[in-house]
């Protein structure tokens, strides 16, 4: 072995050792009292600062909404939710660069990240305060949705799925790499070496692509327009089943698609844990996702990926993802409502 062949390895053997030490002292995993069920949110999750919010399409108190819908609608008890602890830095460097996290204490490069130009004017600090700690805090939840899917079969953070992130660089709304965190430390702490994220957001997942373009662990479905943003075309190379569903695809379409798609990847692959990125921006009149998918039409579609999950064996977790319509919280409350009802999760509290 040559003498660079030989530092190369050691570097990346230093590098593997000091993100699993990061892991190992991390305080995002805790027990989880059978008082709760494993769907995770915090009020710290929804984003507001000085109106500024509402320059973005996205819906930033979507999460909070999801959450008051299934309570009122008598489908969740408000106190079995559970509340996740913040992503701190040394968290997020089991992914991202030091440069990246730098580069996140200028208030311009965070305006290009969630794509709201006044945010550059803003003082620092109150942009880590106002945006980046709901999204730290939305990262705790993913990481741990992990854990506890392990432990009951399935996740829902109501939150998450930032599928835009990598480790150098953010974009899309999207400021931290949720989606890599999860496994990376699933593959730690949770004895799991097979996961396949499946991306139904209608963008293309380009950040987790890029973190395991060459990780034979993780198989990657994913289903987006290709006629939307990203247009990452190096990410798309690593994608292991990729479906591309162009502008007006229509419910009937989708479904079929998705049905396919599921079986082809259910003969590719076994994972132990199914990572779902839920996004609604598939939904009939969002103004980014550009499909025409009907409210049904997204029930159905989390119904066969809970069922893909239980027929493989896997542990599930499910992130909210994109969705840029006011109704989206209404449909994703119902999809869980649904899901419940078809007994593929569970919301009601073990008594202790």
């Amino acid at each position: 072995m040559s003498s660079s062949s030989s530092s190369t390895s050691n570097s990346t053997a230093d590098a593997s050792t000091l993100r699993r030490n990061r892991i190992l002292s991390s305080k995002l995993y805790f027990t989880m009292p059978l008082s709760k069920v494993p769907l995770i949110y915090s009020t710290a999750y929804d984003i507001s600062f000085l109106g500024m919010e509402k320059l973005h399409p996205f819906d930033s108190s979507k999460w909070g909404r999801i959450c008051r819908f299934l309570i009122v609608d008598g489908v969740l008890d408000k106190n079995s939710i559970v509340e996740p602890l913040e992503a701190s830095e040394d968290d997020l460097l089991v992914v991202h660069t030091e440069s990246y996290l730098s580069s996140l204490k200028s208030s311009s490069n965070v305006a290009m990240i969630i794509e709201v130009p006044p945010v550059a004017l803003l003082p620092n600090c109150l942009v880590q305060q106002k945006v980046l700690y709901p999204f730290r805090k939305q990262v705790g939840g993913t990481v741990l949705a992990a854990k506890l899917a392990k432990e009951r079969g399935w996740a829902i953070n109501v939150g998450g799925g930032f599928h835009h992130c990598c480790g150098e660089r953010g974009g899309g709304f999207c400021a931290y790499a949720d989606i890599s965190l999860c496994i990376h430390y699933a593959f730690n702490l949770l004895d799991i070496s097979k996961v396949m994220i499946i991306d139904l957001d209608a963008h293309q997942g380009n950040g987790h692509e890029r973190d395991f373009a060459n990780d034979r662990r993780v198989y990657i479905l994913d289903m987006y327009n290709p006629e939307i943003y990203p247009f990452d075309h190096e990410a798309r190379r690593y994608i292991d089943q990729k479906v591309e569903v162009v502008s007006g695809t229509t419910t009937d379409e989708y479904l079929v698609k998705l049905d396919e798609a599921l079986t082809v990847a259910g003969k590719m692959f076994d994972p132990e844990l199914v990572v779902f990125n839920a996004g609604t921006d598939i939904l009939d009149g969002d103004p980014l996702g550009r499909l025409k998918i009907s409210p049904d039409g997204i029930t159905s579609r989390d119904e066969k990926v809970f069922r893909f999950a239980r027929e493989k064996n896997a542990s599930l977790v499910m992130l909210t993802s994109g969705g840029y319509m006011k109704s989206s919280a209404r449909v994703i409350a119902d999809s869980i409502a649904n899901l419940s009802k078809q007994t593929l999760i569970d919301l009601k509290p073990y008594r202790e």
